[in-house]
């Protein structure tokens, strides 16, 4: 069954704890754009994730069957990259599930993690 890893609801982020230096994995929601992982945190530079990644850009992250190791940077606020990101994020998860996206979409952290190699794959199941 073939499929694009950009309609699958979540991915999982592990970045490395800032304090601990352990692995730290979370699911999370995600877009994708050419070769290119959008997130949104909610809890902005709040968000333990994000902290972390400020420390240490170096990620893991999986989406269906892949899993890679790459890196994440926080978009500057009011670029093209950004807003580009804030309304892929609420397209998507809009009648989802997620209720009233607009705030979130709004007031969150946009991250983009490099994704390259597109945005196919083929189910091992």
């Amino acid at each position: 069954m073939a499929g694009s890893l950009a309609d699958l609801d979540f991915c999982y982020l592990t970045t490395t704890g800032r304090v601990s230096n352990t692995p730290h994995r979370i699911e999370i929601w995600f877009a994708m754009h050419e070769e290119t992982v959008y997130l949104m945190s909610g809890g902005r530079d709040r968000s333990d994730w994000v902290r972390n990644l400020m420390v240490d850009s170096e990620v893991t992250l999986e989406i269906g069957d892949r899993k890679r190791t790459t890196r994440a940077r926080i978009l500057e606020p009011d670029t093209e990259e950004d807003a580009l990101a804030r309304r892929l994020l609420v397209e998507k998860y809009t009648g989802r599930g997620g209720g009233d996206l607009t705030s979130w979409g709004r007031t969150s952290l946009p991250v983009a993690i490099g994704w390259p190699g597109g945005t196919s794959y083929t189910s091992l199941v």
